[in-house]
């Protein structure tokens, strides 16, 4: 009983400490409330994480500014929370509020899509046909999901024939949710993988693995099962002593790893998926799979002359912008943030939550005729679920170094529960926090 106790007031100490962290990371710095005089022209395009984040520090920043924000899609995802539907411990509503909840006030919302970036002319073209000129631009468009680009796959088969994909949205979460607790109760083969491309939240194909297998051995359907973790390269996470950790504990569960799979079709009738492996095409069945399709920037931008035109990031149109500013390397009056950016770490909300106030400082100094020292260093977070009321709170930079935000809190290499509580508690607050300016 002593012992059980002991153990309650540390989990509550924890949760305690973490609150409290949570807290002050979503109070923010104390804004200056002094704003900057301007009539300058900026457009964001796309109000996901990125653009509403920017948008509320923005106004929060300056007096005057025309600022116009563009995105065609009405609701708002939290996109952290897919993963959570999808193992069966959220309701899709749980990821979907509005994009007008988190309007700043003077912010003009245009709800419409950017069909084309002039960045020669500084002005946007939209869907509807509409031309908006700036003096800057912040591009927050996320990212394309190519389901194409796998022969056979398309977001209709979502929810049936065993396939699964998390990455679609909240209905697709939801109803990969479904699909995985009826895996749970028959067993069979599991299949998991991530594309060749860069991706958000390159962490989220290894928690479902984990989830899943933790949902097999609470049905006691694991021992009946074979999971399988195709992985596009030679290793299973890009941070090296991330990877080791993973790899370790797909080994302790009897995940079975296949190295330098990159999934190129898909046949639904069969229950077979094709793998472009180094020996030539390799045939995987299942009876659930996980989808995860190749990721590009937005054709808008891919087709611009916002994107790199040579280098790692060229193929599939990444944004070309300074790793460390987010400035556009030819366009020194366009940013780009979130999803979109070409850089070298950064597809996830946390990425989002230093990026936007770096990218911000440094327009706002070019608006003032000043130099920002704003500086972005890579800073990437990953709450690594392993199994339910367990997670490892991974965050690293460009260099791979690993940045904790709690030392003595949350060791970054260990299952935790204080880690889940993280995830599925105290993050969501953090995160609306992030877009209303505010962390």
């Amino acid at each position: 009983m002593e012992v059980s106790s002991r153990g309650m007031m540390t989990r509550r100490a924890l949760l305690a400490s973490v609150a409290g962290a949570a807290s002050l990371i979503a109070s923010g710095p104390v804004l200056s409330a002094t704003k900057l005089a301007t009539k300058a022209r900026i457009v964001i395009a796309g109000a996901g994480a990125a653009g509403l984040s920017a948008a509320s520090r923005l106004s929060q920043k300056l007096d005057g500014a025309d600022i116009v924000l563009i995105d065609a899609r009405k609701e708002h995802y939290y996109q952290p929370g897919f993963t959570l539907i999808a193992a069966g411990l959220q309701p899709k509503s749980y990821s979907i509020s509005l994009t007008r909840d988190y309007l700043p006030a003077g912010v003009r919302l245009v709800e419409d899509s950017v069909a084309a970036f002039e960045p020669e002319q500084s002005r946007v073209r939209t869907a509807g046909g509409e031309t908006i000129g700036y003096d800057f631009l912040i591009v927050a468009t996320g990212l394309s999901l190519d389901y194409a680009a796998i022969e056979g796959m398309d977001t209709a088969l979502i929810g049936r024939d065993g396939i699964g994909s998390v990455y679609a949205g909240p209905e697709a979460a939801e109803a990969t949710g479904r699909l995985m607790a009826q895996f749970a109760e028959t067993g069979g083969v599991g299949l998991f993988h991530r594309p060749a491309t860069e991706m958000k939240c390159a962490g989220a194909p290894l928690k479902y693995t984990f989830l899943t297998d933790d949902r097999l051995r609470s049905t006691g359907m694991r021992d009946r099962s074979e999971l399988i973790y195709a992985a596009q390269n030679k290793v299973l996470f890009s941070v090296p002593i991330v990877s080791e950790k993973v790899r370790m504990l797909f080994e302790d569960r009897g995940v079975k790893v296949r190295h330098d799979h990159v999934m190129t079709a898909i046949d639904p009738g069969r229950k077979i998926a094709t793998f472009k492996t180094p020996s030539g095409p390799q045939q995987i069945g299942f009876d659930f799979v996980n989808v995860v399709p190749p990721m590009r920037a937005p054709q808008a931008v891919r087709a611009s002359a916002l994107a790199w035109q040579t280098g790692p990031f060229a193929a599939d149109g990444w944004m070309e912008v300074d790793m460390h500013t987010l400035r556009h390397k030819r366009f020194a009056n366009v940013f780009g943030v979130g999803d979109v950016a070409g850089v070298p770490k950064g597809k996830t909300a946390a990425s989002v939550k230093w990026q936007v106030p770096v990218a911000v400082d440094h327009l706002v100094a070019s608006l003032a005729g000043t130099t920002s020292t704003a500086h972005y260093n890579g800073y990437t977070s990953c709450p690594l679920i392993t199994a339910v009321g367990r997670a490892m709170l991974v965050e690293f930079d460009y260099e791979n170094n690993l940045t904790p935000s709690f030392p003595g809190v949350i060791a970054p290499l260990e299952e935790l529960w204080v880690s889940w509580v993280m995830k599925k508690v105290a993050l969501k607050p953090t995160y609306i926090a992030m877009l209303r300016g505010q962390a």
